[in-house]
């Protein structure tokens, strides 16, 4: 990404459906400096790809809010950290000038932010040149003690917004409560208890009776107090042009609360008017509406859980190990883990959380990482291994240097994936974004045609008195279809559809090592029929083992691999490293030293020369031997020839110009590959693997794992060539490699996964990263999309099943012949509960499990 070229992320409060969503797109997109903008409504969060040269994250967050709603910052993407910082002490005039100039003259500090009202300082700094702790150290040093500074504990922005909406819809639904119960027992409850109707019934002013002024009375704070929220959307929402949710609530309580309140006037001005009241509609319809936000938050609350799972691995605490100028360890300091810097050392202890990314520098033991990669198996740590922070210390003690701290951190980095999958949009979604656009003007026609077909047809007697209800009349009847008809219909539902399920996949791919980028390459996943696997590092384990030594002169094991160590020892290649492993393997001690190794050379892709003590060796290929006027005898020809068979390398061993031996190395076939492949295809997908090996190899190891397709030695850009060959005849094609020579063949496919990258899961040229090496895994992401686009497409059916169905009951198409009417309260209840229940059909995706792959 270009230098001033920035992602941050937003906020925003008060969307409340599709129509909500696309105008704050819409206007950010169309602001000077933004490249792009995504909005979604599950996470109520805004991605905007900016030009800081042009515009600022400041000034993004005020054209949101121009537009109505409330924008908090959450990243501004820039390339350093901030840290708030909490003041207690002496906060006068002149020492925050020190405080200021103080922080302002350490190196890398950006930038300072003062704020006197909370105690509050927030800073910008370059966390390669200082940290946490040398802020918090300058503060209390440059005000001699005045000044106690500390980590400012403030809650996450969304995760405090969301508890700040639960607790408020809670609340508002509790006291709406209070007036609601009543308002619904004077008017269907109490009417059949004779000496309670009566009391109802006694007339206050002319014919307004007790229980009409005492209905009026409770439900006027329902619509107007209880109820502000859905005035305050509709009239934000007509501002904008955009017509939402808040705008059918508002018109179709406001119209049974007004028709109420003009009936009961009637009646108290009049000494013959019978009036009937509605009030029992406009306050259960609110209190049904609010019941339903409540339970959807809650549920919307739960398809993040992964990310606040991810977040909550990081330890509160680390130990930090005080070192004097001689390197000794002369003390240790348990500090806030937040405040750990670049070359810290942090020390483990058996059961601790590994607080940050580092490399082992003393120590051994076994670290649990299945809660970041998703590896079942502890993994062995050493000297020198990298430890990933938020990991679990099995046994020993580790002494840690940290490398990455913050925002840098791999914890962090899959954070920042998972949220921004989150946001990225499936194709699918535009189908809901094209009914959104129409539905809510369509639904506000469509209920007054209802309201005049039915008040056309009682004025005409088109149908019989006996249907109109002893409490109504004919414009009633009309006014009952046209507001269940407005309030039924719910947009919601379809907007919540594919968000909600894309969230709750790619936190629960995340949870078992499989990072998906989002709703498009979940929705490419489900359609693969073809997947092209890359061979080394991925098919096989892409380290080269010795799985064999042929001896051919009289020599003792362990003196010929101590010779050939010698002579590989400053060599970089797989196999060098490969032959110098195994001759570790035969001395017990753990730091051999090697015979002295003189005149070393080095030819690329075929092999070593040196001196080793007294003896002169050459390690390499055919072709290496030859070239160095080596006789290869007929026995070491037969051996290369079988060992080409069989998918292996063959390095010969020569000293003082004459072979001692062959050493066959093999690259292994990765664990249940076959039983992958076999299973890849009862899911009607074919395999195709590609290699830049020679046919011979490739042919060994396509029988070995199963795969009938090869193509061998071909460069990257022909990987890259065959698969849009493949995509030419129709095929979804998937791409599986490890990031590195395939990248061409990675961003040509459908999907691109990449395999085993381990914590570098910043691979832009795949779609899907597979954190581990188990193939096992690309199986996982198929079948993983197949079933949430399963979740997707049921949550579709319900949406508009529910809209195409319940609106043509809730205008009356069933009244004629059965006598069935749908009230406007439980249309409300109805359209609430639609909501919620495509969030928890999404939710379902919580207990996906990975099919398993049995070894044969």
């Amino acid at each position: 990404m270009e230098k001033n070229i920035l992602l941050c992320r937003l906020h925003i409060k008060g969307m409340a459906c599709k129509y909500c969503t696309s105008t704050v797109q819409f206007v950010l997109q169309a602001s000077p400096g933004v490249q792009r903008a995504s909005v979604a409504l599950a996470t109520e969060e805004a991605e905007i790809r900016y030009d800081r040269r042009i515009v600022s994250a400041s000034q993004l967050i005020q054209v949101v809010e121009e537009t109505g709603f409330e924008a908090i910052l959450l990243t501004t993407g820039e390339d350093w950290s901030r840290i708030d910082l909490k003041m207690d002490g002496v906060l006068d005039e002149r020492s925050l000038m020190i405080v200021k100039s103080s922080v302002q003259a350490l190196p890398g500090v950006e930038n300072i932010k003062l704020d006197t009202k909370l105690h509050k300082v927030t800073i910008s700094y370059k966390p390669e040149q200082t940290g946490p702790r040398d802020l918090i150290e300058v503060i209390e040093s440059a005000t001699s003690g005045l000044v106690n500074a500390s980590i400012y504990l403030e809650a996450d922005g969304r995760d405090q917004h969301r508890y700040v909406e639960i607790k408020r819809y809670r609340q508002s639904f509790l006291w709406s409560l209070i007036f609601t119960i009543p308002v619904f027992l004077t008017s269907m409850v109490f009417m059949y208890i004779p000496w309670l109707k009566a009391g109802l019934e006694r007339k206050v002013f002319n014919m307004m009776s007790t229980g009409e002024l005492l209905r009026w009375i409770l439900s006027t704070p329902v619509q107007f107090v209880i109820g502000r929220k859905f005035y305050a959307g509709a009239y934000k929402a007509m501002c904008r042009g955009s017509p939402n949710m808040d705008v059918l609530i508002a018109l179709g309580t406001n119209t049974a609360y007004f028709y109420s309140v003009y009936s009961v006037l009637q009646a108290a001005t009049s000494a013959n008017y019978m009036s009937t009241d509605f009030f029992e509609t406009s306050s259960m319809l609110i209190s049904f509406i609010l019941l339903g936000k409540y339970l959807e938050i809650l549920a919307k609350g739960k398809t993040s859980e992964a990310i606040a799972k991810l977040m909550d691995l990081a330890p509160e605490t680390a130990i930090l190990l005080m070192y004097d100028h001689e390197g000794n360890v002369v003390g240790e300091k348990e500090i806030d883990s937040r405040l750990i810097q670049k070359n810290d050392v942090i020390k483990v202890v058996p059961g601790g959380k590994v607080a940050s990314d580092g490399f082992v520098i003393w120590g051994q033991s076994h670290v649990n990482e299945s809660m970041i990669t998703g590896e079942s198996r502890p993994v062995a740590k050493r000297k020198g291994d990298t430890v990933i922070g938020g990991t679990v210390n099995e046994n020993g003690v580790l002494h840690v240097r940290a490398t990455f701290v913050g925002s840098e951190s791999a914890l962090a980095q899959i954070v920042r994936l998972v949220e921004s999958a989150q946001m990225a949009k499936a194709p699918v979604q535009k189908f809901a974004d094209q009914i959104s656009r129409v539905f809510v003007p369509l639904v506000i026609l469509f209920s007054l045609l209802t309201w005049l077909a039915w008040f056309v047809a009682g004025r005409l007697h088109s149908y019989p008195n006996s249907w109109i209800p002893p409490s109504m009349d004919s414009f009633q009847l009309a006014l009952q279809f046209g507001i269940s008809v407005m309030v039924i219909a719910c947009p919601c539902a379809l907007g919540l559809a594919t968000p909600t399920a894309v969230m709750v996949a790619t936190g629960v791919g995340a949870s078992q090592g499989v990072l998906i980028k989002g709703g498009q390459a979940l929705e490419s996943a489900q359609k693969v029929d073809c997947i092209v696997f890359d061979k080394t590092g991925t098919l096989t384990i892409g380290k080269p083992v010795v799985v064999d030594t042929r001896l051919l002169k009289n020599m003792v094991l362990r003196e010929f691999y101590d010779y050939a160590a010698a002579a590989e020892i400053n060599s970089e290649h797989p196999l060098a490293k490969a032959i110098v492993e195994h001759a570790k393997k035969l001395h017990p001690e753990e730091n051999h030293i090697w015979p002295e190794a003189r005149d070393f050379i080095s030819v690329t892709g075929h092999g070593v020369k040196a001196e080793v003590s007294d003896k002169s060796v050459i390690v390499g290929n055919k072709s290496f031997m030859l070239s160095s006027d080596i006789d290869i005898p007929s026995e070491a020809l037969e051996i290369l020839m079988e060992e080409e068979e069989k998918a292996r390398t063959g390095i010969i061993v020569a000293m003082d110009r004459e072979v001692v031996g062959v050493i066959s190395v093999s690259d292994p076939i990765k664990p249940n590959a076959h039983e992958v492949i076999s299973y890849l295809k009862s899911m009607n997908v074919e395999s195709i693997m590609v290699t830049g090996d020679n046919w011979g190899t490739a042919n060994a190891i396509s029988k070995e794992v199963g795969i009938e397709k090869i193509i061998a030695e071909a460069k990257p850009e022909q990987k890259a060539e065959m698969v849009k060959e493949l995509q030419m005849s129709g095929r979804t094609v998937a791409m599986v490699g490890d990031g590195i020579n395939d990248s061409p063949a990675l961003v040509s496919a459908d999907v691109g996964l990449a395999i085993g990258a381990g914590t570098d899961v910043a691979i832009e040229a795949a779609d899907i990263v597979l954190m581990k090496s188990n193939l096992e895994d690309v199986i996982t992401a198929i079948d993983l999309s197949r079933k949430t686009f399963f979740r997707i497409r049921m949550n579709y059916v319900w949406a508009l099943g529910y809209n195409v169905i319940g609106i043509p009951i809730a205008a009356g198409v069933l009244f004629p012949s059965t006598g069935f009417r749908l009230p406007p309260w439980i249309a409300g209840a109805a359209m609430a509960a639609s909501s919620v229940s495509v969030v928890c059909w999404s939710l379902l995706l919580r207990y996906y499990k990975s099919p398993k792959i049995v070894s044969s």
